[in-house]
């Protein structure tokens, strides 16, 4: 019996504080962060090359700004999304396979967004659980 309340007590406490700490999406942003990467990478090799550490760090620093541009030119942008948090800091999360509209009410767990946990979700998520 002290299992089962126990199980109950900590389902609750973990779905919870969702409904209270939920955060908000603010906006879609275009993200290239993938084309940055292999831009950044592609000149450091080159300009290390060419160039020694100066080079690369020259080099790769171009090659950043040039593929994120690439990425976006050939309409390959990933998209990730400002959030604000409950304590009003706003972020970035990419997030290459959901999609959110404004103001959808998320959570941060890890680097992904995942959907708020409401109140009736809730209910049926601890009304749902079997205790044997």
């Amino acid at each position: 019996m002290m299992k089962k309340m126990a199980s109950g007590l900590l389902v609750a406490v973990l779905a919870f504080p969702a409904l209270v700490n939920a955060d908000v999406v603010v906006s879609e942003q275009a993200d290239t962060t993938l084309g940055k990467g292999v831009g950044g990478w592609a000149g450091v090799l080159l300009g290390g090359a060419a160039g020694g550490p100066l080079g690369a760090l020259l080099v790769g620093a171009t090659g950043v700004w040039a593929g994120g541009e690439v990425q976006e030119a050939a309409g390959q942008e990933g998209t990730s999304y400002l959030v604000r948090r409950d304590n009003g800091d706003e972020v970035v999360v990419r997030s290459p396979r959901q999609s959110w509209r404004q103001g959808d009410r998320v959570t941060i767990v890890g680097n992904r967004l995942v959907a708020a946990v409401s109140h009736d979700e809730v209910g049926e998520t601890v009304a749902a659980t079997r205790y044997e």
